[in-house]
Parts: C-alpha cells; sequence; structure tokens
C-alpha cells in the first residue's frame, strides 16, 4: 500500500484548525491517533478520552473522513475539582482516505475512551459474465 493512502489535514496534539466556525465555547484538540495496516485494510485508533460510543461521531464525505468527540466535561456526582491539568474539550480529525479503501464497509466501536476503526481494502476486481437477453 502506498504511503499516502491516508493523509492527516492536522498534526495530533495541537488544536483543531478554525476553519469553520464552531457554536460551542470549549475548545477542540486533535486526538491522537495511531495508524495500522493490515492485509485486510487499515486500523485507526483514536484516543478521545472521557467520549463514549454516543458522544462520536464519524463521517465520510467525498473521500474525507471527519472524525468528532464530544466530553461531558463534568466532575463526577458529588465532586468538585480543586485542581485541574487537563483541560476539558471535544475532539476533531480528518482524514483523506485513497480509493483502495472500501468507504462503504467502514466499521467504528468505542471502548474506554478510544474510537476503532476498520477501513478494508477494496478486493481485486471480479469478473462478473453479464447476461445478453433479447429484447
Amino acid at each position: 500500500m502506498a504511503e499516502q493512502e491516508v493523509t492527516t489535514q492536522q498534526q495530533p496534539g495541537q488544536p483543531a484548525p478554525e476553519g469553520a466556525e464552531r457554536t460551542r465555547i470549549r475548545p477542540a484538540f486533535a486526538p491522537r491517533t495511531d495508524i495500522y495496516e493490515t492485509d485486510a485494510g487499515l486500523v485507526i485508533l483514536v484516543d478521545m478520552p472521557g467520549v463514549g460510543p454516543d458522544g462520536a461521531e464519524v463521517m465520510l464525505e467525498r473521500n474525507v473522513l471527519t472524525i468528532r468527540g464530544r466530553t461531558q466535561g463534568q466532575p463526577p456526582a458529588g465532586f468538585s475539582p480543586i485542581y485541574r491539568e487537563y483541560q476539558p474539550g471535544d475532539f476533531e480529525r480528518t482524514f483523506t482516505l485513497s480509493d483502495e479503501l472500501d468507504a462503504g464497509r467502514i466499521e467504528a466501536r468505542a471502548k474506554d475512551g478510544v474510537l476503532r476503526l476498520f477501513l478494508p481494502k477494496v478486493g481485486p476486481a471480479q469478473t462478473k459474465r453479464i447476461q445478453v437477453r433479447a429484447s
């Protein structure tokens, strides 16, 4: 597989780009991401602590994969923070996919603050016999 199959549009650990107007006051961060290639496709692991399956959003439009995560940012019930090193915020990351990946079969799972995406490769072209009918 070529190295250009998935390209990032943001640097990891940096605030998300300001290209679009945000309607939320909270900051958006580019989550740390690992990408692995297997014989069957690509595996993308996205660290989004505090984001559950209901707070994660994955969109694909024109070969651009957009991953968003929203955190609650609230302390646990009965607790109030007195010192914080972590700033609550949302996560946003985009990737441009190559045509060698099957966009219709992408799978996504979230567990323990990690979003796992599987992007299968397009299989080899199959020979298909087309029946000719009389009109």
